[in-house]
């Protein structure tokens, strides 16, 4: 660990004064105490655990980032980088988890899963380019294993984004930058007799600072939301269209740059990056009496890549293809009805459906772009059902009790080209959920939980019979794989001043997915158990000045023995630290304003006996602001201190032209993007 940087990314965040701000803007009432802290709100009748929050769309924006997928960060302990293009998924760090582009995260835009299973680049691929971050009303986070309405993919934590209904002004904003950014969004309300249409657009370039690639991003979306009463609650009908292609700037070796190869912002394949897309119509309807939404997707992803170079084929490299195409199309219907057990007790019911109809799945070889043998190609149905239903019972006026617990239900069906490989499989479990809450005052809320959870697996690891690669006999994955967690956590707020949480969680699961290196997949692993502490503090000084820092720190291990392996968890983020400070020039955040954030990750662990330690990152962003009533001019410096450290560290066997035939294993890394300059201009009309 480089304690040097530690001891500075603390030093920057206790010089923030830990913790957030006064509330702007109206209460908001319930059956319950809630406390509002304008931005970030706790829901004592809602929550139940000290791991969940609520973020307001407008404080979404406000934040100096250089992704869209950097939007996540507004959760406790989440770290968002990046391993090659611009235009595919993030990496997401959570609770000790690298969730390679969404593994054991469950992520949800207005009612439509994000996480895409079986996916031609790994299991609960989660690419969150397609959302336009002006355009989302508020984001709702949790962690852990509690909540009976969270299936697949959440053992460690989950986002719900909901889209805006209205909006108060249109907007147009346009922003410019360095390395050939431009970036162009319009917001648009058009009211009608019943009811209201919101549209955005967006419009991205880039080009990025890599030596000897042009990232050439074109990405666009289109969003269309048509809003109206009925009966007594709300419809809201939307379309959501995506597209973006980019070429990729991969993770490179170590030994290529200390040997002067290339520099640490070139590349050793050129020709890598890809195309993806995704179009979507959803229906929501909300009422006093039940909430109901269905929804289709479009998604294809063309994804070149080359990690090992000529490893496995010194003669035409290792360049390959993964592709996926699919349609999905699900719904989901609840209700909440009132428990005769207590006065003010109630249990939400519901059940969700999901049908993956994925028309190609495949893995290729090629050599500049040219596919010249197939890996592995599959066709695959999934089917996925589901019923829940979670009570909260009041005990008394402090304490409250929630029980609940889920049934999934998952068919596969898959057709490969390799015969042996096809076949079905189906599994079903349930999962149970508790939790207790005491309000020990109005200041203070304690939580204890306990809960199940699961993620599945590929299906084509469920019905695989030979490695299509080495042609030897395997043995299938399970479709289902159990998670365990358990947390006691606390919430101490004085609803004007400060709201501070910090949780205790345990974490045990099944089986392992573990990222692939060489070949940009995850695969089922051994069993494995983590455990951590989060701290979270938001502090509104005075109506002028308001801070914030959040720290996690994890150990996560497997939890039985390989010989010749050790037991730490490849990929993983033992410590995190992000921290912020903003002032206003005046209280109603008009006039001028100076946003300063830090982000640390320490050394990663890149492999199980943990013998390398590839350096930690520390990163700080400043945004300079300044708001009229109707327009804002904003500067970004991004990577402010132009720190080289890396975004995201592997380790494993590689080959450069002339090294042996078996590779050198080395550390493998994404550099962290140089000091980025942009300017936006925003109109509200």
């Amino acid at each position: 660990m480089n304690y040097k940087k530690l001891w500075l990314g603390i030093a920057t965040a206790l010089s923030i004064t830990p913790t957030f701000s006064h509330a702007h803007g109206t209460s908001i009432t319930d059956i319950e105490h809630i406390r509002v802290k304008g931005d970030v709100s706790t829901k004592n009748g809602a929550y139940v655990s000290a791991s969940q929050g609520w973020v307001s769309g407008d404080t979404l924006v406000e934040r100096p980032t250089l992704r869209t997928g950097e939007i996540l960060e507004f959760i406790p302990g989440m770290m968002v980088t990046q391993h090659s293009g611009s235009g595919k998924a993030n990496q997401y760090f959570l609770r000790g988890f690298n969730l390679d582009h969404g593994t054991d995260f469950s992520v949800n835009v207005d009612g439509m899963p994000v996480n895409m299973r079986s996916h031609g680049h790994g299991q609960g691929y989660s690419d969150l380019n397609f959302i336009i971050p002006e355009l989302i009303d508020n984001l709702r986070f949790f962690k852990g294993t509690y909540y009976a309405n969270i299936g697949d993919f959440s053992s460690a934590g989950g986002a719900l984004f909901s889209l805006r209904n209205s909006l108060q002004q249109n907007v147009a904003v346009f922003t410019v930058g360095e390395y050939g950014f431009f970036r162009g969004v319009a917001l648009n309300q058009l009211e009608l007799e019943h009811g209201n249409i919101v549209s955005a657009f967006e419009y991205q370039t880039y080009d990025g600072p890599w030596t000897d690639v042009s990232e050439d991003v074109r990405k666009k979306n289109a969003n269309i939301r048509y809003v109206t009463p009925l009966a007594d609650g709300e419809l809201s009908i939307t379309a959501m269209a995506y597209d973006n292609s980019w070429n990729g700037a991969d993770q490179i070796p170590e030994r290529a740059v200390e040997t002067g190869l290339i520099d640490r912002l070139g590349s050793l394949d050129t020709q890598v990056g890809g195309t993806s897309s995704r179009y979507s119509l959803s229906a929501n309807y909300k009422s006093e009496a039940f909430n109901a939404s269905l929804y289709a997707i479009d998604s294809d992803l063309s994804l070149f890549s080359n990690f090992t170079y000529f490893l496995d084929d010194p003669t035409r490299g290792d360049q390959f293809e993964q592709t996926d195409q699919r349609n999905i199309f699900g719904g989901e219907i609840f209700t909440v009805l009132p428990l005769s057990i207590t006065p003010g007790s109630s249990v939400t019911i519901g059940s969700q459906f999901q049908y993956d109809d994925i028309g190609n799945v495949g893995l290729y070889r090629t050599q500049n772009l040219q596919r010249f043998s197939t890996t592995r190609e599959d066709a695959i149905d999934s089917l996925s059902g589901a019923l829940f239903a979670q009570s909260n019972i009041v005990l008394s006026d402090s304490l409250s009790l929630s029980l609940g617990g889920r049934y999934d239900y998952l068919s596969v069906d898959v057709e490969s080209d390799l015969p042996v490989n096809s076949g079905d499989d189906s599994d079903g479990l349930f999962t149970l959920k508790a939790g207790l809450k005491y309000l020990s005052s109005d200041e203070v809320t304690t939580f204890i939980n306990i809960g199940q959870g699961f993620h599945s697996n590929d299906a084509r690891g469920a019905t695989l019979n030979v490695d299509p690669v080495s042609g030897e006999s395997t043995e299938p994955s399970p479709l289902l794989v159990k998670s365990l967690g358990y947390e006691t956590g606390i919430n101490f707020t004085d609803s004007h001043t400060f709201n501070v949480s910090a949780a205790l969680w345990y974490l045990e699961l099944d089986s392992e997915l573990v990222y692939v290196g060489d070949a940009g997949f995850t695969e089922a692993s051994r069993p494995s158990e983590r455990y951590g502490v989060e701290f979270s503090a938001y502090y509104w000084i005075n109506d002028y000045v308001t801070s914030d820092i959040e720290a996690a720190w994890t150990r996560a291990r497997f939890s039985n023995s390989v010989d010749g392996e050790g037991d730490h968890i490849e990929g993983t983020v033992p410590g995190i630290i992000s921290a912020g400070l903003t002032y206003y020039e005046q209280s109603n955040k008009q006039g001028l304003s100076y946003t300063l954030r830090a982000r640390y990750l320490s050394s990663r662990t890149v492999d199980s006996n943990d013998e390398i330690s590839p350096p930690s990152t520390f990163i700080v962003n400043t945004q300079i602001r300044y708001r009229a009533t109707n327009w804002d001019v904003v500067l970004e410096v991004l990577n402010t201190l132009d720190s080289d450290d890396h975004d995201i560290d592997y380790f494993y066997a590689s080959r450069l032209q002339g090294e042996p035939n078996e590779g050198v294993e080395d550390l493998h890394f994404h550099p962290v993007e140089p000091r980025n300059i942009r300017l936006s201009f925003a109109l509200r009309y």
